[in-house]
């Protein structure tokens, strides 16, 4: 083989790899966020702790939408518990368009290095909501505060976390308002 095909196949050998590793770097970088709590990921849980600690901890929650015509809210903004016991708290959403919409929350925790010890038995976020026209839902979640997180000096200083969702429309949606729109504008 000559130099210049080497180098050819070199220079293709890299590209084709570099290709690989964007597709694969999302899934790597969630699959690392939730293991760690990188970015405040929380967990998700199994199985609820078999019993609480004395150390109290506030939950406070917060409510996002990214561009969608739905009024999101937590019922409650805050709920003290206690590291170890597992917690209820509500959100709800209503659906203030004429047509159904499907929406997905993301999630995280504040502080970030709280995230590996939040974990969640039951949460809406875990798969995309149809919401019906008008329609108004209760949406819950539970979750307990791992007891492991008291035996982490630099965890002393947390009293409070923040469990902040936001909506966001789903991809199958997405894909299917811009189809629509596409539709549209061929007519």
């Amino acid at each position: 083989m000559n130099r210049n095909a080497i180098t050819g196949a070199a220079a293709l050998a890299v590209t084709l790899g570099m290709l690989g590793l964007a597709f694969a770097a999302k899934p790597i970088y969630d699959t690392f966020c939730r293991v760690t709590g990188f970015g405040g990921t929380t967990q998700v849980a199994s199985k609820a702790p078999t019993g609480a600690i004395d150390r109290p901890v506030a939950i406070r929650f917060d409510a996002n939408v990214n561009g969608l015509p739905i009024r999101f809210a937590p019922e409650a903004t805050r709920i003290d518990t206690m590291v170890g016991e597992t917690t209820l708290a509500f959100y709800k959403v209503t659906n203030t368009s004429d047509r159904p919409i499907t929406a997905v929350a993301n999630y995280n925790v504040t502080p970030h290095k709280a995230g590996p010890f939040f974990n969640k038995l039951e949460c809406f976020c875990f798969e995309d909501r149809v919401f019906a026209p008008g329609e108004t839902v209760e949406l819950p979640v539970v979750f307990f505060v791992d007891s492991a997180m008291d035996e982490e000096r630099s965890l002393d200083d947390v009293g409070a976390i923040t469990l902040s969702y936001t909506f966001y429309r789903s991809e199958g949606e997405q894909t299917a308002a811009n189809t629509q729109v596409a539709d549209e504008r061929l007519k």
